[in-house]
């Protein structure tokens, strides 16, 4: 035990000299090699020694199988050299240092979980998973304001009720790839999951979070209140940009080629048909999003009257009373035939020349999480203002009309309800809203969120509230979070 003390003061890669990156052991000689950088594979693969032990927690790995794996004996033999360390470091502390047991592992605590006779004996009894209750607070917490943050608050809030991101970080399936994970803005969101699910109420303060943002988008650097759309934009690509790590770097710019929990979660597809006029030939591209902005009635760009007439329809369970705007009319707006103009022509591959042309966006691949963004910020050459025009949106939202496969379901940019209301691929519910309150100079955001299902609160920066689900769908509304019905669990 002495020598392997003595040895570990020099604990350091053999290869560059770092102490971090996941430390291996070579178990067949005296070899330190970062797992990260894979030194230790290096070191396998020319000397043929296949086994090495992780320094932090003592897992075995081989290289051979290249996974960890488990053996009783040696389980018990690092537990036992455990003890032992700790014993030495508490009576022997010039032997080794803290600092240097706290990087090889020796000194931290960390055992796994096992269970007593008791607990064996309740597990046996109560073999369901245990749901938590209506009354459960957990996952719900306020965040401190640093100043003018409230931006960041409320999709931060979004985020940290998202279910499949949720489940992502809550089951630790972040691995870093990153030189140094101080920096990774991903391990910082994976310590947000974990201090929201932690059972604390006292509001958290997210500096470390805004010290990242800083440093990785430093266009939202600053005290000045910040847009919570472009925070969320910048967000998902620092954090997709660090799924990745720095050896994938290249295949990170383009989100086609990328298989990251964002882009699982928030990447859809959309298509867009551009046909010419003389020969109706169709030229297809399908370009990746993170999100829709929806234009809104007032705003100078003209609204194309969509919504149905007085006949008392109703789509996407949405009643449209006269003179009310729905994010179902946003939708077919943003998915209508559009005539590009004669200023606007294009060079037609069918017919050799420029030509004029219409041109349709419809949704060739839909994301787990939807996110609606409505355009209420106005800003021209002429004009800065905010758009206050109400927008009904549902609970529930069936995108099925909106889809690439449905375009022929709608005849001149008139909407005609499809006859397949069994698609449940394309149905969401909504799970959080973020609003924004005062003017375009003057604004504070809060956000709703939904948590066991159908309970509804309020985040206004360190104070949580419950709301109803008319407050909800009374609200403004800004940023609406949709997220597939079938991939959702209680």
């Amino acid at each position: 035990v002495s020598l392997l003390l003595f040895q570990a003061k020099s604990c350091i890669c053999h290869m560059c000299g770092a102490h971090l990156n996941r430390l291996h052991s070579c178990l067949y000689c005296v070899f330190f090699g970062c797992f990260t950088k894979k030194h230790i594979h290096e070191h396998a693969k020319t000397k043929r020694h296949n086994l090495a032990i992780d320094l932090l927690y003592g897992g075995i790995y081989c290289f051979m199988c290249q996974d960890y794996i488990y053996d009783k004996d040696m389980e018990q033999i690092a537990k036992e050299e455990q003890r032992k360390a700790w014993k030495l470091q508490a009576f022997t502390p010039t032997v080794v240092s803290h600092y240097q047991c706290t990087m090889t592992g020796i000194g931290e605590k960390y055992s796994t979980w096992e269970p007593t006779k008791r607990e064996l004996e309740l597990l046996r009894h109560n073999p369901k998973r245990r749901k938590i209750t209506t009354n459960c607070t957990i996952g719900l917490r306020g965040l401190i304001n640093l100043g003018n943050t409230c931006f960041m608050n409320c999709i931060v809030q979004a985020l940290t009720h998202t279910p499949l991101l949720r489940d992502f970080f809550l089951s630790d399936r972040h691995k870093c790839e990153m030189q140094s994970p101080s920096s990774c803005l991903v391990c910082e969101m994976s310590t947000l999951f974990q201090e929201f699910y932690s059972g604390h109420r006292s509001p958290h303060i997210p500096y470390r979070l805004l010290h990242l943002v800083w440093t990785h988008a430093r266009h939202l650097a600053g005290y000045e209140q910040q847009d919570a759309h472009e925070f969320l934009i910048a967000a998902l690509d620092v954090l997709h940009r660090h799924c990745k790590g720095d050896d994938n770097g290249k295949k990170a710019n383009n989100p086609n080629h990328c298989n990251c929990i964002i882009d699982q979660i928030f990447t859809g597809g959309l298509q867009s048909d551009v046909t010419c006029q003389v020969c109706h030939g169709v030229s297809t591209t399908i370009d990746p999003f993170w999100d829709i902005s929806l234009d809104l009635p007032g705003s100078s760009t003209p609204f194309w009257p969509l919504s149905p007439g007085s006949d008392g329809s109703v789509v996407n369970g949405e009643s449209h009373v006269s003179g009310t705007t729905t994010l179902t009319d946003c939708l077919r707006r943003f998915t209508r035939p559009e005539h590009l103009g004669s200023s606007a022509k294009i060079k037609c591959s069918g017919c050799h020349s420029y030509q004029e042309s219409t041109k349709q966006l419809t949704m060739k691949k839909l994301p787990i999480v939807a996110c609606f963004h409505l355009k209420r910020f106005e800003h021209s050459a002429k004009l800065r203002r905010k758009i206050t025009t109400y927008v009904s949106f549902p609970l529930e939202l069936d995108m099925t009309p909106f889809m690439a496969s449905s375009k022929e379901s709608r005849m001149n940019g008139q909407y005609q309800q499809p006859t397949d209301s069994l698609n449940n691929d394309n149905k969401y519910s909504l799970f959080a809203v973020v609003n924004h309150q005062g003017t375009l100079e003057s604004g504070h955001y809060t956000s709703f969120i939904r948590q066991h299902k159908d309970q509804w609160f309020k985040c206004d920066d360190a104070i949580i509230t419950k709301a109803s689900i008319k407050d909800v769908l009374d609200s403004e509304g800004y940023l609406l979070f949709y997220h597939k019905q079938f991939l959702e669990y209680e």
